[in-house]
């Protein structure tokens, strides 16, 4: 059967729509140019193109994917991530903009660029937030934790990928678990969806990314609540504490780091003006 480009980029995109996906006709154009390893402006500079048997089955294998509300990045198996392409799939979060935020607020803390600072990411996932640090900081080193061993060989494949292997170590273990030494700056994007939200979230979210990332008991607080306890023994003395938090819960994670004995509290907010960091030096 001969289709042509635009004719199956249609068809996927009617198939996107009845099945509610957002966005249905951005995700078949960047299937498609996934696909045939070229730039966007192939859809409108080849519209005529004559698909291969393989291209076309290879394309509808991946409309069926995201039909069923896989995320994009899991379909295309990267993610950009502050400029930086990251391999990601379902071992790990989808790294979101959101969580920029607390990338640009830990660059604050970290303003010396010649400093050899020490960062320790906690549950670092697909170790987005460690490995732009270390990036943005030639001379820093770091180390990761995460709960899931899958997640960790993700974040250790990014590092090689990144050329940071050398300067990030990484270890399996619940929080501090595994952790020896101090650090100048602790980060973390913890698990922060109360239970009682699992309903309402996006397929995408519910029924593709891992759950020991998402939920954190009744409130969504559990992991702020035992990170902000035993954090002041890991960092050197005016060392900082930086998280990213949910919609509603930054003051409640500020106000735990107060009674803690954090000072310098800031909320940052994100480029929809949610408070989106909570950060404070110890």
């Amino acid at each position: 059967m001969l289709i042509r480009l635009d004719q199956a980029v249609l068809e996927a995109t009617r198939k996107l729509k009845a099945a509610g996906v957002e966005g249905a006709r951005q995700d078949a154009g960047v299937l498609m140019t996934h696909i045939l390893k070229a730039d966007r402006d192939i859809l409108y500079r080849e519209p005529e193109k004559i698909l291969t048997d393989s291209e076309l089955s290879d394309f509808n294998a991946l409309i069926d994917r995201r039909v069923n509300r896989e995320p994009v990045a899991y379909l295309l198996g990267v993610r950009e991530f502050w400029s930086r392409e990251f391999i990601v799939n379902q071992h790990v979060l989808d790294p979101r903009p959101d969580t920029e935020t607390l990338i640009a607020e830990a660059l604050v803390q970290m303003s010396d660029a010649d400093k050899e600072y020490r960062v320790l990411d906690l549950g670092t996932g697909s170790g987005c937030l460690i490995l732009t640090l270390l990036a943005e900081r030639p001379k820093a080193t770091g180390v990761a934790i995460d709960l899931s061993a899958d997640a960790l060989k993700v974040a250790e494949r990014n590092a090689d990928k990144l050329g940071l292997s050398p300067r990030c170590d990484f270890a399996n273990g619940p929080w501090f678990a595994p952790v020896d030494g101090l650090f100048d700056i602790i980060v973390s994007n913890p698990p922060y969806i109360p239970k009682r939200d699992a309903p309402a979230l996006q397929p995408e979210v519910l029924d593709h990314e891992p759950h020991m990332a998402l939920f954190a008991g009744e409130d969504g607080l559990d992991c702020y609540r035992d990170i902000i306890s035993a954090a002041p023994d890991y960092l050197v003395a005016g060392g900082w504490l930086c998280f990213e938090v949910g919609i509603h819960q930054a003051d409640d994670v500020k106000n735990m780091m107060q009674h803690r004995g954090f000072s310098e509290l800031k909320i940052t907010n994100d480029l929809a003006s949610i408070g989106r960091c909570v950060s404070g030096r110890f």
